[in-house]
């Protein structure tokens, strides 16, 4: 694919004790084109400066690239005003964020927050500690082995008690995209009473493979973090709709999201600082401005479609191979660039152990979704995830290799 032309573009690859490598961990984290590390480098010769503090020039200059850093990526996701983007640490932390403020304010005993069975630990752990914080009941939304929610089990779950809802646009383990707009439209019509409840979508592993939409969508929160989509690590995102996050009290306190201090009292700063307490992660946030024009230039609709191709060839490799299961759904087009699949007699962790001595990375374990691996009936998988820069070489060559792992282990 002509995609895999930019390769080149990623220094990790041209590095003498990484020839060969098959890098198949792009779900956990994807690698960085020198465009991101020439824009970081840039910040620290050019602009060095404590952003939103001083009035010399050069935090001034800080301060303009942090904040069209904020503009950027608003623009990525279709946020109606720049104002709504927070920058965090991840996207761990924007959903953290939401449940330690918009959450523990507003859900009530007896309510009810709704969360689908695939859900990374990211988007199920902080709203369990809301439901037991405030007596309220978690609920799953259950899904198929193939990963599909069907209309019938959220129509089922979501109701007038439900406060609050999460869901991850695309699974981590099974590449599924979600009906996200869906979902969020009949929680709006039906949760809280029919005043609505509210929708947190976890977009970790959307935002890096398929253009996201915000408004369209109707999310009142939205959270993913750089790294996922080749920009730093450290900066992650949440949009929040204006109304919500006005309403929301700070996550943390401290420098920059207050507006006065007395003795007795403060008042906070305006959106955002008032999310973003101390000194920012102003080059992270110029890391990801610069990933968001890079990912933009090659376009995700190609990225999507190389995705597909990539993962369809890998599936269809993988089929011809005794005794690999492959999870999740059918259809190779349905993957969003994730494999997951099993060796019969075979560890997962052995799996990438062996994997590794041929020079391939890739994911074993549980993928922090232990509840989705207990409904599957399994303890771990194993976790192949392409990205743009792969190739059709690298797949063949890694069914290849996989096809191996039973004999190495003694096994035929």
């Amino acid at each position: 694919m002509a995609l895999s032309d930019s390769r080149k573009d990623f220094p990790i690859f041209s590095e003498k004790e990484n020839d060969g490598l098959i890098y198949f961990d792009n779900a956990a984290t994807t690698q960085r084109p020198r465009q991101v590390m020439d824009a970081i480098e840039f910040f620290y010769r050019t602009a060095n400066a404590n952003p939103l503090r001083g009035l010399y020039a050069l935090s001034v200059k800080a301060t303009d690239m942090y904040e069209a850093s904020r503009e950027k990526a608003a623009s990525f996701v279709n946020a109606k005003k720049s104002s709504e983007i927070i920058f965090t640490r991840n996207a761990s932390e924007s959903l953290n964020l939401v449940s330690y403020t918009w959450a523990m304010a507003n859900v009530e005993e007896g309510d009810e927050i709704a969360v689908t069975a695939m859900e990374h630990h990211s988007n199920l752990l902080p709203w369990r500690m809301a439901a037991n914080a405030k007596k309220a009941r978690l609920v799953f939304l259950e899904c198929g082995d193939d990963g599909v929610i069907l209309k019938e089990e959220w129509e089922k779950k979501i109701n007038a008690r439900t406060k609050l809802v999460a869901v991850t646009q695309v699974s981590n383990v099974f590449g599924i995209t979600n009906p996200v707009k869906e979902i969020a439209s009949y929680a709006h019509r039906i949760g809280n009473g029919g005043k609505g409840a509210v929708v947190v979508i976890d977009g970790a592993q959307s935002t890096p493979h398929i253009k996201v939409d915000v408004q369209d969508i109707d999310a009142d929160f939205f959270a993913f973090s750089g790294h996922k989509l080749c920009g730093p690590m450290g900066i992650g995102v949440l949009y929040g709709k204006e109304a919500l996050l006005e309403e929301m009290p700070p996550f943390m306190r401290g420098g920059e999201m207050i507006e006065y201090v007395t003795r007795e009292d403060e008042t906070y700063a305006e959106l955002p600082h008032k999310f973003e307490a101390g000194t920012v992660n102003a080059s992270g946030a110029v890391g990801l401005a610069a990933a968001i024009d890079y990912i933009t230039q090659i376009g995700l609709d190609n990225i999507e479609e190389n995705d597909n191709h990539l993962a369809s060839l890998l599936i269809g490799d993988l089929k011809t191979v005794p005794h690999v299961h492959i999870i999740g759904h059918p259809d190779p087009n349905r993957h969003c660039g994730i494999v997951t699949f099993t060796i019969d007699g075979v560890h997962p962790h052995d799996i990438a152990s062996m994997l590794d001595s041929e020079k391939i990375a890739i994911r074993a374990g549980h993928h922090c979704a232990q509840p989705l691996m207990q409904k599957l009936g399994v303890g771990s998988t194993a976790r192949a995830s392409l990205y743009f820069y792969n190739t059709e070489d690298e797949v063949h060559r890694f069914a290849e290799k996989l096809s191996q792992v039973r004999k190495w282990m003694g096994l035929d």
